[in-house]
């Protein structure tokens, strides 16, 4: 009999640790090669991480909630003597079908109106359960950045910030240090689990709990409801929100899908729906103005040569995730099809790897599958502009004719875009949104599949 060391797999370019979620094999435990070991998260996404090799569990290093450093050896497999080699193998939970997508290095999300940190020492990672258990305690940013980490490269330790919780409910504050508040810079929700602090610090929350009257149900939001609310609040916080509307006739554009989805579905073996159209219409005009497809640096303005579509897509537990199409402008309706309806499966069975959610510059959010009519969405950090699809509706317009004006039925659809007001004036973010209106309006309807 040998051992195989199993260790925490690499889960992205700027994933340094991970949370233990679930255990699901003991010491003991009979595995085979690819089946699942264990759940782990991040601030990005939940994995599993399967078996390297066909063995028994000999030893497991880490309890369920542990955070764990990216390379770490997390349990040992004893195999037979003419089975694997004594090494460490790093499994890779992230190899699925789109493994040759281009991996884009990511910028950290810094909002411009906070300060730089005075040098590269300031920047504090914290580990999703730190956070977790801060925000559920009510533990500010910048207490968080005071607290004097016993972890690895000075990182706060889950038993830091309870000894500090403790400390405090006794009028203590163990472990803090004696400094000025700095700014930290980092990216929030589904970025880097860097976290971030104002100058201007609001208010430390009252430790005592609120207490409400009435029939009431009182539920604890879940990890990732906890990492959307920061997000969006941090985006609100962080770009001066701006949304326009248009009103498009998409008339030809679902004439033609209804003419050809069934030969579709048939030839490729995908179902085809509106968002891949959508996506292919809002590349083609990203190309046209690329401010739309950058971000904030400070007083820089990055513009992102790479098109990578996000697209908002709903999981079943009611939470939202973003997956990224990467290099969208270089894909054809049929690779757009694919991989909408990859990522949108991935998402809702909870199968997306880290990387499948990191790097997008433009999110496109299809609000009208939910029946609303329009919307206005909050930029997903930090990119400057979202677009929101809103229900297709039939209804009597006008058209206009060589033979003169007539009503007539149409499928009708507003779509609005929401943009940062800092780098986005109205002219180009009216301009930009008026030519997708254009795109989907104009839509070839003889077009070939």
């Amino acid at each position: 009999m040998s051992l195989v060391d199993l260790v925490m797999p690499k889960l992205g370019e700027s994933i340094m640790e991970a949370t233990i979620l679930k255990w699901h094999k003991k010491p003991g435990d009979h595995v085979a090669q690819d089946e699942t070991i264990l759940d782990i998260a991040t601030d990005k996404v939940d994995s599993e991480v399967p078996s390297t090799t066909e063995g028994v569990i000999d030893q497991i290093f880490f309890k369920e909630n542990d955070v764990v450093a990216i390379g770490t050896v997390i349990a040992k497999i004893k195999v037979e003597a003419n089975g694997s080699n004594n090494k460490t193998v790093l499994p890779d939970p992230l190899k699925h079908e789109y493994e040759d997508a281009k991996v884009v290095e990511e910028i950290p999300f810094v909002p411009s109106n906070t300060s730089k940190p005075s040098s590269s020492s300031s920047i504090k990672f914290y580990s999703p359960l730190v956070l977790n258990i801060a925000s559920s305690e009510g533990v500010t940013m910048s207490e968080l950045e005071n607290i004097q980490g016993t972890g690895q490269d000075g990182r706060v330790s889950k038993k830091d910030i309870l000894e500090y919780i403790s400390g405090r409910n006794n009028n203590q504050q163990p472990g803090v240090q004696e400094q000025k508040p700095v700014v930290e810079s980092g990216e929030s929700n589904y970025q880097n689990a860097v976290v971030l602090s104002n100058t201007q610090s609001k208010p430390a929350e009252l430790s005592n709990p609120a207490v409400f009257s009435g029939n009431v149900e009182i539920i604890e939001m879940d990890r990732m409801r906890k990492l959307i609310s920061k997000h969006m609040v941090d985006s609100q916080n962080t770009s001066a929100h701006v949304t326009s509307f248009a009103e498009c006739d998409v008339t030809n554009l679902v004439l033609w899908r209804e003419k050809i989805k069934k030969e579709f579905e048939k030839r490729e073996g995908e179902k085809i729906t509106f968002t891949p159209l959508f996506v292919e219409a809002v590349v083609k005009c990203l190309k046209k103005y690329p401010w739309l497809n950058s971000s904030v640096d400070g007083d820089r303005i990055i513009l992102k040569k790479d098109i990578n579509v996000g697209m908002a897509t709903a999981m079943p537990n009611g939470n939202l995730i973003v997956p990224v199409i990467r290099n969208a402008d270089q894909l054809n309706l049929v690779g757009l099809t694919k991989q909408v309806n990859g990522l949108s499966t991935a998402a809702r069975n909870n199968k997306l790897r880290p990387d499948d959610t990191a790097g997008g510059t433009f999110t496109l959010t299809n609000v009208g599958t939910f029946g609303s009519i329009m919307g206005t969405p909050i930029i997903n950090q930090p990119q400057v502009a979202i677009m929101a699809m809103g229900a297709i509706k039939k209804r009597p317009v006008v058209i206009e004719t060589a033979q003169g004006d007539s009503i007539a039925i149409r499928h009708m659809m507003y779509i609005s875009l929401s943009y940062d007001h800092r780098i986005i004036d109205g002219a180009l973010g009216s301009t930009f949104l008026n030519a997708v209106a254009k795109e989907l309006e104009n839509f070839d309807s003889n077009r070939s599949i």
